[in-house]
């Protein structure tokens, strides 16, 4: 199990569950499960169409899941989220279907995009995955006031002057980063699982939006080891694993009351985060200089 042959994987993979565990909780409060959804599968075709042509597949996955954000941003304009995302999924499963129809002697790859493979990180594609997924949890920490806010009440975040449109091109852009990096490892049809499952098991612990956003982190990790092990050892697709523990860890849960974040207390933190800007406390109105 820790062969030479296997620690591309192990690493790879813990560097994709810290970036999904990040994602993931964004995703859960902002209730975006289904753009998490939709954003694997808007990249499946570009993984399928690499796998064809011969170029990197990461190239592929990153591409069209960019396309997807740019199809969800701006297909909202003509009506509902919910019908951009739903468009987007039936014309990408169209495009996926027409390349599953030419992929012929390449099944065995395009199996492990859909369904993810233990072995499916080569050590060429280590370091690029690696630099992605630290890129993507550096932002997330970064911005982990303005998008916690913009994500609980888009009002209070406007007033505080964030630009609704700029963060949902923020959390939309490292959603597919995320989910594009993580397909080859999980696979098309439950990396979502990876980000949506110890996210939604970390909101059941705790309402304290940094302890919440690191279990989120740790249990994925958690969920992608176990998931690796198990993969391993039966000799069936990782991703088998990440869906059916991801779903124990979140019943196993179930009973416990979700612990819920106010908008009122996201606006304090993000004041108190903003507070050097001001020179001064905001929630008292008091100044350095007294």
């Amino acid at each position: 199990m820790f062969a030479s042959y296997m620690l591309p994987t192990w690493i790879a993979a813990s560097f994709l569950a810290l970036a999904a565990g990040a994602m993931g909780y964004f995703t859960v409060i902002r209730r975006s499960v289904f753009a998490a959804h939709a954003l694997p599968l808007s990249a499946f075709p570009g993984g399928a169409a690499a796998v064809l042509t011969g170029i990197n597949p990461l190239v592929g996955l990153l591409g069209f899941a960019f396309l997807g954000v740019l199809f969800v941003q701006q297909g909202a304009r003509l009506g509902p989220r919910d019908l951009a995302i739903g468009l987007l999924l039936s014309s990408f499963l169209a495009l996926g279907a027409l390349l599953l129809s030419l992929s012929g002697a390449y099944a065995p790859a395009v199996y492990a995009l859909l369904f993810g493979e233990v072995l499916g990180i080569p050590h060429s594609a280590l370091a690029p995955t690696a630099v992605v997924c630290v890129l993507v949890l550096t932002l997330c920490v970064l911005s982990f006031r303005p998008l916690l806010l913009q994500s609980t009440s888009a009002d209070l975040a406007a007033i505080c002057g964030l630009s609704r449109a700029g963060m949902d091109w923020l959390f939309l852009g490292l959603l597919a980063i995320v989910t594009a990096t993580a397909l080859p490892v999980v696979g098309t049809l439950l990396v979502f699982t990876l980000l949506v499952a110890p996210a939604a098991a970390a909101q059941r612990l705790s309402a304290k939006p940094a302890r919440a956003f690191l279990l989120s982190m740790v249990l994925a990790e958690i969920l992608v080891w176990s998931a690796i092990a198990l993969s391993y050892w039966s000799n069936w697709p990782l991703g088998f694993f990440v869906g059916t523990l991801g779903a124990a860890l979140f019943i196993a849960l179930r009973a416990r009351p979700a612990a819920l974040w106010s908008p009122q207390a996201g606006a304090r933190l993000f004041r108190r985060g903003t507070r050097w800007h001001h020179g001064g406390d905001p929630d008292t109105g008091t100044r350095p200089d007294g």
